[in-house]
């Protein structure tokens, strides 16, 4: 596995670590082709339940590499517009690539969490970020529009108002500001962010991976569609639910005051 990123699987959660903390984690080339390798092995292990996405040493990621963009500047103008294209074309599809992923995936956080780190926070299923996150958007100081699908993600998540003041006014926001908008669900201690973020996996481990990738199906559906198809597909995904044995299962717990044990 290439070193800038880290993938570990142990008891059924997979831990993919950004892994180039002396850069803060920030996204290069090397990183973006390693994001999509990974997600789509991930993407195909169906003994994998969760997934947690992190970032080494003392923060998530800080956004892209400004080296590298420094480096396209020395380029003539077709070069740099095909080389920063290339680029930008892996990071939105590591981007969709996450999100696509059947297993539910938690962002676990610290630190500078800036640019290209935001859109992987919002597109997760879940985050929990240590009391000292810091997120900020970044972009308009470098005079470029976001990408990574931070413009897709953040309406939906925070709303559009919000989104646009992190867009356009580069408002940062601290871990509980975060939590207020509704970008993370929970703030810990910093002490505490790998025994909770392990403590969230394990309860997501403990469910029906059929159910948990259909709600994640679900909920990518909505945002395309009308009520009407939406019911539709609930109706389809129920069915096929309770044709699986993990729903007798379940019932069975239920009535015998139980705890599930799902295949």
């Amino acid at each position: 596995m290439n070193d800038v990123i880290a993938l570990q699987i142990a008891d059924s959660i997979a831990t993919v670590t950004l892994n180039r903390p002396g850069s803060l984690n920030a996204l290069n080339r090397e990183m973006a082709e390693a994001l999509n390798r990974v997600f789509g092995e991930l993407e195909r292990n169906a003994s994998v339940r969760c997934l947690v996405l992190r970032g080494a040493g003392d923060h998530f990621m800080a956004g892209g590499d400004i080296r590298f963009f420094q480096q396209c500047l020395a380029l003539p103008e077709p070069e740099r517009e095909a080389e920063v294209a290339s680029v930008i074309g892996m990071v939105n599809a590591a981007a969709a690539q996450l999100r696509r992923l059947p297993q539910p995936v938690i962002a676990s956080i610290r630190g500078n969490v800036a640019g290209y780190g935001m859109s992987l926070v919002a597109a997760c299923d879940l985050a929990i970020a240590a009391d000292n996150a810091r997120f900020t958007q970044a972009y308009s100081q470098i005079a470029t529009t976001p990408d990574g699908g931070n413009t897709f993600f953040l309406p939906r998540v925070v709303g559009l108002k919000r989104a646009a003041a992190l867009c356009l006014l580069n408002q940062p926001l601290d871990a509980g500001a975060a939590l207020e908008q509704g970008l993370i669900n929970n703030v810990v201690a910093n002490d505490e962010l790998e025994a909770e973020t392990e403590k969230m996996a394990r309860r997501i481990t403990r469910g029906s991976m059929q159910a948990m990738a259909g709600v994640k199906a679900l909920l990518n559906a909505s945002l395309q569609h009308t009520l009407e198809q939406q019911l539709q597909l609930e109706q389809a995904s129920f069915v096929r639910c309770a044709l699986g044995a993990d729903f007798r299962e379940g019932l069975d717990a239920f009535v015998g005051k139980r705890q599930p044990r799902f295949a």
